[in-house]
């Protein structure tokens, strides 16, 4: 991930609709769930909700495949993974100490 990717995903999360919908998605991975479950999450209506989600599927977030006749949206975990490296990624630059902390809280989940 490079440095313009970053931004586009740190600007796509950041917003409270958005980034409570990607956690959602990410709690609800590998299956995603469909939109009207993320719409009726959200509380906002479908057209408002959908202009937060094209900024999430845009940033490379969240992935859409229709399934009969709903759209699942998932969590796009490899981008998230490669934007949690990105920003870890001069942690460990001669002090891997630094990142112990932050690998030890992940390793809890």
């Amino acid at each position: 991930m490079d440095s313009e990717e970053a931004l586009s995903a740190l600007s796509a999360l950041a917003h409270p609709t958005r980034l409570e919908a990607f956690r959602l998605l990410v709690r609800n991975a590998p299956d995603g769930l469909a939109t009207g479950e993320l719409v009726d999450a959200s509380g906002l209506t479908q057209s408002t909700f959908s202009t937060h989600l094209a900024v999430l599927v845009a940033a490379g977030l969240v992935v859409s495949r229709r399934q009969g006749r709903q759209m699942i949206q998932r969590a796009e975990m490899a981008r998230l993974r490669a934007l949690m490296v990105f920003l870890a990624m001069d942690c460990c630059e001669g002090r891997p100490e630094l990142c112990r902390p932050l690998i030890a809280e992940l390793d809890c989940c």
